[in-house]
């Protein structure tokens, strides 16, 4: 079983940045494709960003793209979402998730994920 901790969230002014933080405990040993979705009230959860098993490759929702980037600290077991310039559009709640997947795959369908955290509030003021 894999725990995943989502903290950083809160907060931020447009224009400005917040980083989120996924804690990943359990099968520490193991390997997982990472993701980030969100999802704001009355809306369907999204897809974000993901980062594949071996970190070279990552991919991002192009509401995103150019503003957000994904990156993890193996030793830690932590990922992170760094989001520059957000805008108020981009309050929701956002969670981490984690799935088997080939090395080197990226994953963006909420389906294909197993694990789950339990999410972190980002709020952008105008």
């Amino acid at each position: 079983q894999v725990q995943l901790v989502e903290s950083g969230g809160g907060l931020v002014q447009a224009g400005g940045s917040l980083r989120l933080s996924c804690a990943r405990s359990g099968r520490t040993l193991d390997d997982y494709a990472m993701g980030w979705f969100r999802q704001a009230p009355g809306k369907e959860r999204e897809f974000v960003a993901t980062i594949s098993r071996n970190d070279y490759n990552t991919y991002y929702a192009d509401t995103v793209k150019g503003r957000f980037t994904i990156t993890s600290d193996n030793a830690k077991l932590t990922y992170y979402l760094q989001m520059n310039s957000p805008k108020p559009k981009d309050t929701a709640v956002y969670y981490c998730a984690a799935a088997t997947a080939p090395i080197e795959v990226v994953l963006i369908t909420a389906s294909e994920y197993t694990y789950w955290g339990q999410g972190t509030q980002v709020t952008v003021s105008s």
